[in-house]
This record gives C-alpha cells, sequence and structure tokens, in this order.
C-alpha cells in the first residue's frame, strides 16, 4: 500500500465512519476500485486508522465524555440499621451514579463485543465480500427511506437509561454484516426507544468509542504478538501515522455536518445514496467489471 493510496483509504474511513453510509462497506469498495491487495496489513490498516476516526470524538465532545456526576452529600446515618447487603447495595449505587455514562456506554457495548469474539472468523470472511456489501447497501437504504415516519415521535425523557443503552447495543450487532452501518444501527437504535435524532445520534458517537477501540485494540494485540507481524507493523509505521491522522481529521469535519444535516433533513438522502451507490456495484460486479472478492 503506498502513501496515496493509505491517504484515500483514510479519507474515506473518516467520512464515513459516523455517516449512516457504512464505512467498512465504503473501505471495501474503495481498495476494490483501486486494486489494491487485501494483504495482512491492509486488513490490519483498515482496522487501526479507527483509532484517529475515535479521536474525533472524544476530542469534539471532550467536556461530556469526561465529565462524571457529582454525588450528593451523604448521610451516613442513612444506613444505620441496614443488613450488610443494604449498605453494600447503597454504596454500590452511589458509585455507580458517578460514572453513570461510562457504566452504560460498557452495558451497550457488551452484545457487539460478546457476539464479535464468538464469530469474528465468519465476519472476517464476510469483509472481502463485495456483494454482500452493496445488497445490504441497497437494503439498508430502503429502510432508511423510512426511519422518518417510523421513528417520528420522539418520548419527552431524553437521557440514556441502562435499558435504552442494553437495546441500542444489540441493534449495533446488526452492523457486523459489512454494508450495514454500525452508525446506522445504533441511531435506529436510539430512534426506537423514542430518542430524538440529534440524541441518538450523538449516543452512537459516543458508543463508537469503546466498540472501535476494542475491535482495533483487539486486532493490534494479535499483530503484536505475532513477530512477523509485528515487524510489518514497524516497518509501516509512517503510513500508520499518516492514516490515523488524515481519518482524524476528516471525521471531525464529517461529525459536525452530519448531526445538523441528519436534526434538520433526516435520513431520506443518506438513503437514496446507499440505493444508488448498491446498485451501481451489483451492476458492476454482474457485468465482471470489478471482482466479488478482495484478492
Amino acid at each position: 500500500m503506498s502513501i496515496l493510496e493509505a491517504i484515500i483509504i483514510a479519507i474515506v474511513e473518516g467520512l464515513t465512519e459516523f455517516l449512516p453510509v457504512s464505512s467498512t462497506g465504503h473501505m471495501i469498495i474503495a481498495q476494490s476500485l483501486l486494486g489494491i491487495e487485501s494483504t495482512p496489513f491492509v486488513k490490519a490498516f483498515t482496522v487501526i486508522i479507527q483509532f484517529g476516526a475515535i479521536l474525533s470524538v472524544v476530542i469534539l465532545y471532550w467536556k461530556r465524555f469526561f465529565r462524571l456526576n457529582p454525588i450528593t452529600v451523604f448521610d451516613k446515618n442513612a444506613v444505620e440499621g441496614m443488613s450488610f447487603a443494604q449498605k453494600w447495595w447503597t454504596y454500590l449505587k452511589r458509585f455507580l451514579h458517578k460514572f453513570d455514562f461510562y457504566w452504560k456506554l460498557f452495558i451497550a457495548v457488551l452484545p457487539a463485543g460478546m457476539l464479535g469474539l464468538l464469530f469474528s472468523d465468519k465476519i472476517d470472511s464476510l469483509l472481502e465480500n463485495v456483494f454482500v456489501v452493496s445488497v445490504m447497501l441497497v437494503i439498508g437504504g430502503i429502510f432508511m427511506l423510512f426511519v422518518d415516519r417510523m421513528f417520528n415521535k420522539p418520548g419527552e425523557d431524553q437521557s440514556i437509561s441502562w435499558q435504552r443503552a442494553l437495546k441500542i447495543g444489540f441493534f449495533q450487532c446488526i452492523a457486523m454484516i459489512p454494508g450495514v452501518s454500525r452508525s446506522m444501527a445504533s441511531i435506529v437504535g436510539g430512534m426506537s426507544t423514542k430518542l430524538d435524532r440529534k440524541n441518538a445520534a450523538e449516543f452512537s458517537f459516543f458508543l463508537a468509542v469503546p466498540t472501535m477501540a476494542a475491535a482495533a485494540g483487539y486486532k493490534l494485540y494479535q499483530l503484536i504478538k505475532d513477530p512477523m507481524s509485528a515487524a510489518m507493523l514497524h516497518e509501516n509505521i509512517g503510513i500508520l501515522i499518516v492514516g490515523n491522522i488524515v481519518a482524524f481529521i476528516v471525521a471531525i469535519i464529517a461529525i459536525k455536518f452530519f448531526i445538523d444535516f441528519l436534526t434538520k433533513y433526516g435520513f431520506k438522502a443518506f438513503g437514496w445514496y446507499r440505493i444508488i451507490v448498491g446498485s451501481v456495484l451489483i451492476v458492476l460486479l454482474l457485468s465482471g467489471t470489478i471482482s466479488n472478492v478482495i484478492s
């Protein structure tokens, strides 16, 4: 992979990671169109540059991302007469309240984390299938044309409860199919619990941090523990740094655009975009212009 190819792939990652169009699908498409061979390093590169995209969320929302809930003054007399179990539960609730934001992210990331570990080999095999990506782009696009009608009555309570977090986490699992879009799945999951589009999108951004960090960290660990792969990463460290910087800058721009656009106009434009791109790819595949499997 050349520096130019790395920059192009990183731009695609930054632009599409937080938009409901499937970043993985678009990177697969870009890789296929550029004729980039699917080497172990290229596979690792497409995952590791997600660190740059993750950092964009942390920087843009740092005040909310690092905010802890204050603990109210606690009256120790309130636990007098309680059993040991009751006292333990009281103190635990106070602790959980302080780190409420992080516990809910943890709850939301659990379903995808467990399924990812169980079916990692199957997921990896699907990641090289351009036809699967194309079909899911079209199906997801058709669905997105009706999302705003399906979930057009947000509730008054826009806070994230653990029940909401868990449901969004299960929706996020759908994105393990290449072409579905993690962003779309988690935003729709949020809207299904009566979050409005803005709050659903922002929680999707926050959820991306532990989800993508876990996936990228696991891939990085697998590479580092193998001496040959570790040497490969060391030889290409410059490309990895450039890729993360580009993904970070582009993702910041994409997030700012997406929140404003989604709040004003909804999902329909993204739905039509997915349908057009997916349909063109299917035609190219059927005509033999591009290969179905990235080699």
